[in-house]
This record gives C-alpha cells, sequence and structure tokens, in this order.
C-alpha cells in the first residue's frame, strides 16, 4: 500500500501549499481521494498516470477538496480517455459538474458514472475480490465522509521447497497457494500449511476528512494499519476547531489511539502556523507512531 500526498493544506491554495488531495494505491487500484484547486498539476509533476485513474472520492462540497475535478476531468477528455470514471461524493456534485461540463460545451466522450451519497451510516461504495471501500459518516458544516479502505487477505505463500519434497506436481502449485489441501503424485493427500505460508496480513487505511472531533467512529476503524485524520488546528485554537467543525492535533490523536491505529498522518494544516512539527509534537504526547503529511511526500505500508 503506497499513500501519495498531492496536498495537505486547507482553506486556499497557496504557491507552496496545495489543497487537499490524495492518491491511494492499494492491491492494483489507484483510487483519487479528494480532489482541491491543482490536483491535475501535482499529477503531472509526481508523475502519476491518469490513465490508472478510475475510481474518485470525494469526502464532501467545498472547494478545497473538490474544485479541481472538473478540470481533471476536461483534461481527461482532452486526452482522449475511453474507460469508464467513477465519482463518489455527495448528493449535488453531479449537478456542480455536469452545469460546467454543459456550459463549455464540454461534454466527454467516456462514461462519466456519478454516485451520489446521502446516508449518514457507513456503507460499501466498491467491492471486488482484492479490496472495499466504505464510507465513515464524519461531522463537518456539510454532508462529509470519510473513506475506509481495505484489502482482502491475499493467497497464501507456496513453500516450494517443502511442496517439492512432497512430491506435489507443479500444476497445483496455484491451488495450494488457494488454501486448498493436495494430492501429490503418490496419490497423498498433503496438508496445505505443509506445503504454505500465511498471507501477508491485509492493510487498512482511514481517510477522516474534515469534522469535528468525533469519537463513535473508532468502531468503524478499529486496528485500522494507517489513519489520516485532519489536524486543522492545535490545542491553543482549540476553541476555533470547535466552531468550524474541524479537530486539533491532539484529538486526532485521541482518535487513534482509542483505534488502536498502527500510524496516524496528520495533515489538513492551517495556513496560520509557521512550524508544522508543532502539530507532530502536540500529537504525540497521546499516540506515539505519528507522521506528518507533506505535499508531494509518499509513504509505503
Amino acid at each position: 500500500m503506497n499513500l501519495t500526498i498531492l496536498g495537505c493544506h486547507s482553506a486556499t491554495p497557496r504557491t507552496s501549499a496545495h489543497p487537499t488531495a490524495q492518491v491511494l494505491e492499494m492491491r492494483g487500484h489507484l483510487f483519487l481521494i479528494d480532489c482541491g484547486e491543482g490536483t491535475q498539476v501535482q499529477l503531472r509533476k509526481l508523475k502519476v498516470k491518469f490513465s490508472r485513474i478510475r475510481n474518485i472520492f470525494i469526502s464532501h462540497l467545498h472547494g478545497d477538496h473538490f474544485f479541481g475535478l472538473v478540470g481533471l476531468i476536461s483534461t481527461f477528455r482532452l486526452l482522449g480517455r475511453e474507460v469508464d470514471l467513477h465519482i463518489y461524493g455527495p448528493e449535488g456534485i453531479k449537478e456542480a459538474i455536469v452545469l460546467q461540463l454543459k456550459l463549455g460545451n464540454s461534454w466527454t466522450n467516456y462514461n462519466l458514472i456519478f454516485h451520489e451519497l446521502s446516508s449518514k451510516s457507513p456503507e460499501t461504495l466498491f467491492e471486488d475480490e482484492k479490496v472495499s471501500v466504505e464510507t465513515i459518516p464524519l461531522d463537518h458544516r456539510v454532508y462529509t465522509n470519510g473513506f475506509l479502505f481495505r484489502e482482502k487477505p491475499g493467497e497464501r505463500k507456496l513453500n516450494l521447497d517443502a511442496a517439492v519434497k512432497s512430491r506435489i506436481d507443479n500444476s497445483y502449485f496455484s491451488k495450494a497457494k488457494q488454501g486448498h489441501d493436495i494430492e501429490n503424485r503418490d496419490g497423498v493427500l498433503i496438508k496445505n500449511e505443509t506445503v504454505t505460508h500465511p498471507p501477508d496480513p491485509p492493510v487498512s487505511y482511514a481517510y477522516c476528512s474534515d469534522t469535528a472531533y468525533l469519537p463513535k467512529i473508532v468502531d468503524q476503524i478499529k486496528g485500522v494499519t494507517v489513519l489520516y485524520h485532519e489536524s486543522t488546528f492545535l490545542e491553543s485554537h482549540q476553541h476555533l476547531a470547535e466552531a468550524t467543525k474541524h479537530s486539533t492535533a491532539k484529538e486526532a490523536a485521541v482518535i487513534a489511539k482509542k483505534a488502536e491505529a498502527g500510524t496516524l498522518i496528520l495533515g489538513h494544516y492551517s495556513g496560520r502556523y509557521k512550524d508544522l512539527e508543532d502539530f507532530r509534537r502536540e500529537a504525540q504526547n497521546v499516540f506515539d507512531n505519528v507522521e506528518l503529511s507533506e505535499d508531494g511526500k509518499t509513504f509505503k505500508f
């Protein structure tokens, strides 16, 4: 699992601070999460292949999370895209995008499929044999969701030496990796666990976009491998966090600790702060394993 931060700052873009957008690579999928202004420029700068993006998840309809979307959709058209593009976001996102395409007479030459969301309970948005994605309902000034991405358990790993020693024909290696007991060349049934190793533990990623402190999400994200949680403010401005329905670095760390997350990544910083290390220091008073998102940074898990 690789996570690339395209932008991690709140409100307006600046020359050195891009609004929220991320790319998550998981089991062959490349998911775009939020699409603030300038996202396609960041994608180009970081050499992310546009053609691999087939699913875009928009947390809410504040501009710093989706103003880059119509531009990206238009660029896909100019590049001759043919593959379907699925967009998951709050009710109203289709109207907002389609109106701009209509007024500009810029209809796409590929299928643009909107999945509009309104549920205040978690719901599964995407699922195949490798990955599932579900909403994490959040508490912000407008309807907002985070997203929980989870790998499904992979195949077992073949112990080649043990398989050869057990006289298993190589035509059955794939079946062994799928977890089946195998009959060897002598007609003896070989137990699967004697010729394979367990698969790597599946990883998970919880993206918690703009939200007030919300302990009720803990049960849903319990044991998550990586938690991204907004931390717009430090505790010295907790009154602003409460008024705007954002979180502080300390509050994000409390969520991570309660959820027993493996790693906490902070982001969505207010521009009022000069030293982002202050966010890490504040969070580490509560939770040890804290990372800071930075524009252009890739995390590998």
